[in-house]
């Protein structure tokens, strides 16, 4: 049976823009100015979808001037892409998954 704790990942995964969000920060840590661009969604759209993924416990978010980034938290999501063949060659060392 899956746990609380999955389902709540599995559950934020489960559109396209976070999902999207989530491939880019597969990299490392990136600031909301250059997330949005990337996944060709407003600022606004990005934002309430990286909140989403905050509140799940995915993503952490840290501001630096007027700026704010955003960092993959739960390394289960890198499990997640791993076993979907999403994340081959984009994790980076930086985040501390091998």
């Amino acid at each position: 049976m899956v746990d609380k704790e999955t389902l709540k990942i599995l559950k934020a995964l489960s559109d396209e823009t976070r999902i999207k969000i989530i491939e880019f920060l597969l990299a490392g840590e990136k600031c909301v100015c250059e997330i949005f661009p990337t996944i060709k969604r407003t600022q606004s759209t990005t934002s309430i979808q990286l909140d989403k993924l905050v509140k799940a416990g995915i993503l952490e978010s840290r501001r630096e001037g007027k700026k704010v980034f955003y960092r993959i938290t739960d390394l289960r999501v890198f499990d997640v892409f791993k076993a979907l063949d999403k994340s081959k060659n984009k994790i980076s060392k930086q985040n501390g998954y091998k």
